[in-house]
């Protein structure tokens, strides 16, 4: 299977790098550092390495508590963060850029010789792959050169199962190599089982991204954000992490709010950086006055429209907010992380499609810290219910951060692991 594998991977090759090429036209960072991606990475510090795999932008954010206890707890080691997304990159340097001891690279494309060749130059002591970024080379050579791995904040859903069943011998074989599954639940730890992963290497450790830790002046600096936007006073609601064909269901609710509250303010925050002018375009075109934030201007009252169009701000945004809608889940994207409004204690509303984060969705429901909608009708009703009745929002809204507040330790439990295993290889 692996054979078969790596021929495809090989055939697909240039028409991988036809499709950076295409991704670098609509945002040009894709267009840097391919060396990376082929395994050539620079020099690293002669120190012993962790490399911690964080596919994107999510999984940075998750990892940032685990990455400052270990920067803490293992003075002397140095951090690779690799990420697949130039979005993940930025993070990593926003968060760690003035760190000698946290070195970012691209992970290479899972092919034999390029993952040979990275993990020569790394050679990491050990290996953390965030949620379930499995790749079958990159198991099987850190296997053969001694490297263990262990998977962290480990997710499997219904429907990925089903898929990977069609895999079986390949996921088995990858789950083999694993020295330690460190699973959010305990459904997600069956479902491992199910694949063949052995019970006696899996915790169940809970969800690191619970583990948000907002500077303490957020709260603040998002209320004099509000104040840019035309006051305390003034309704304010957020789509967030939005796609494509939602902005259009979005707008469509938004113009019916404003039948009941005309100076109501939308912040809308497209997951993509590469559509922040297309969005753009379409708000004109619905015949909105919108302000960006890259333009650096204030709102004034007859602002309809705040566009989020930069990167690294969405909890400054969600601190000046009232009530947000997490985008992709008016579309089958699987829904977007709602702990951190829900950490900012805002109401929280969830579009039919939240498949990535179901288990945390469904907990949000039953405690009544978030509800459900189908349609843009449903949204529009879901934001009027709130702004009619500010005393359920702050309730909704205490419920959601306590729910987080609760279920935080993970990265502590996590560390533990690490610790275990790190000193099984120095002994």
């Amino acid at each position: 299977m692996q054979v078969l594998y790596n021929l495809l991977f090989y055939l697909a090759t240039p028409f991988i790098i036809l499709r950076l090429l295409w991704r670098g036209y609509r945002a040009p960072a894709y267009l840097h550092r391919w060396s990376e991606r082929f395994g050539f990475i620079s020099p690293l510090p002669k120190k012993p390495v962790i490399l911690i795999h964080s596919v994107s932008v999510g999984e940075v954010h998750a990892s940032l508590p685990l990455v400052r206890k270990l920067l803490n707890h293992y003075p002397d080691h140095v951090l690779l963060i690799t990420t697949m997304t130039p979005t993940g990159s930025d993070q990593v340097k926003k968060y760690f850029g003035s760190c000698n001891r946290v070195i970012h690279s691209y992970l290479p494309y899972d092919l034999p010789d390029c993952i040979s060749r990275f993990l020569k130059r790394s050679h990491p002591q050990l290996a953390i792959i965030l949620e379930t970024e499995l790749w079958p080379n990159l198991l099987a050579r850190c296997k053969y050169q001694n490297i263990p791995v262990i998977l962290a904040n480990a997710r499997l859903s219904k429907r990925s199962a089903r898929r990977y069943v069609y895999l079986n011998s390949l996921i088995r074989k990858m789950l083999s190599t694993l020295i330690c599954i460190a699973a959010q639940s305990t459904a997600d730890t069956k479902r491992f089982i199910a694949l063949g992963a052995d019970p006696n290497k899996i915790s169940v450790i809970g969800n690191l991204k619970f583990e948000i830790d907002f500077p303490s002046y957020l709260e603040n600096k998002g209320q004099q954000l509000r104040l840019r936007w035309g006051g305390i006073q003034r309704p304010v609601w957020i789509a967030a992490s939005t796609h494509q064909k939602e902005e259009k269901q979005v707008l469509e609710s938004f113009k019916q709010v404003q039948k009941f509250f005309p100076q109501a303010l939308l912040v809308l925050v497209p997951r993509h950086p590469n559509r922040f002018n297309e969005v753009y375009q379409l708000c004109k075109h619905e015949g909105f006055t919108i302000q960006r934030r890259s333009q650096s201007l204030d709102c004034t009252l007859e602002t309809n429209i705040f566009l989020g169009d930069s990167m690294g701000e969405l909890p400054l945004f969600f601190a000046a907010a009232d009530i947000a809608f997490l985008g992709g889940s008016l579309v089958p994207i699987g829904g977007h992380n709602p702990l951190e409004p829900a950490a900012l204690g805002k109401g929280l509303i969830l579009g039919p499609y939240t498949f990535n984060f179901i288990n945390i969705s469904k907990q949000l429901f039953k405690i009544g810290a978030a509800v459900q909608i189908n349609d843009p009708q449903n949204l529009t009703q879901a934001v009027l219910f709130y702004l009619h009745n500010p005393d359920k929002l702050i309730r909704a809204g205490q419920k959601g951060k306590e729910f987080v507040i609760q279920n935080q330790g993970a990265s502590e439990k996590l560390l533990t692991l690490i610790d275990f295993h790190l000193n099984k290889i120095e002994v």
